[in-house]
């Protein structure tokens, strides 16, 4: 290249993410693995795709416990997501209702990483995404809903606690804009939350359910930007595994599966997914 020359650099330069990849334990180039990986995706019939905070980090928003990550900015900040904290306090619901009022999901737009799997359901391969993000970022890019099970919730939705008379996140915030710091039910009066789960809330049985039948007759799963860290969630590819699929990790860091996956891609998730997808070069 000319010394006068330029080239737009990835997103993972961009971030200072370390490029890497092992198959099968070993080290490789990259490059090589995102083939090997390729022809994976080509090969399958049934795939199923568990997402995390790192696949909507290319769309502005930030995960939780990263370098840059929201609870790492402002432990506080943790409170509003326990139902306990949320409430007992009128205080940390108003800063949660201030929160959601400059969350910058609320202008996301889907980036490469999640049209790849759009993409992956075109071609007849997608048979569950399984997400842990509330973004709502899965349905934005065209994901169908049946085929989309969303573990943790979705911040685009608004509930109350006592009569779950339910609402579109759109109108509570717009109320809050209004003047409204910590607005109730209109039907009852009851404290409105979003339709994400909280630390403390239990999670639907039927998604839980659903993503352990996907797992079970998968036969590749692909963890996309998540450390695998957070159960019951982390056990889709386990209990793939022992089902006989493959697993391919995808992520810009270390997850707590590394060691026993068949694949591991370390970069830019909006970069490598759709490598993937688009099939053997």
């Amino acid at each position: 290249m000319a010394a006068d020359e330029t080239s737009t650099p990835t997103t993972a330069e961009r971030e200072g993410i370390l490029e890497r990849a092992w198959l099968d334990g070993t080290e490789v180039a990259l490059d090589l693995a995102v083939a090997e990986v390729a022809d994976w995706v080509a090969e399958s019939g049934s795939i199923v795709v568990l997402t995390g905070a790192g696949i909507s980090t290319d769309s502005g928003i930030p995960d939780f416990r990263g370098r840059h990550g929201v609870w790492t900015r402002d432990p506080e900040a943790e409170k509003a997501s326990t139902i306990s904290h949320y409430l007992s306090s009128p205080e940390v619901r108003k800063v949660a209702w201030r929160r959601r009022l400059t969350s910058p999901a609320r202008s996301a737009r889907p980036n490469a990483g999640h049209l790849a799997l759009v993409e992956l359901e075109r071609q007849g391969r997608l048979d569950t995404l399984v997400t842990q993000n509330t973004d709502g970022l899965h349905l934005l890019a065209g994901t169908s809903p049946e085929r989309l099970v969303e573990v943790h919730g979705s911040a685009r939705g608004v509930m109350c606690v006592d009569c779950d008379d339910r609402a579109d996140m759109r109108v509570a915030l717009d109320r809050v804009e209004a003047g409204e710091e910590d607005p109730a039910c209109r039907s009852c009066g009851g404290i409105l939350k979003s339709t994400t789960v909280l630390f403390g809330e239990s999670l639907d049985p039927a998604d839980i359910d659903a993503a352990g039948e996907a797992a079970e007759r998968c036969d590749l799963v692909l963890a996309v930007g998540t450390t695998l860290n957070v159960f019951p969630a982390a056990h889709v590819p386990r209990v793939a595994q022992r089902a006989g699929a493959r697993l391919a990790i995808v992520n810009g860091g270390p997850t707590d599966a590394d060691d026993g996956a068949d694949a591991v891609l370390r970069g830019s998730i909006s970069d490598i997914l759709p490598r993937l997808v688009a099939g053997p070069a």
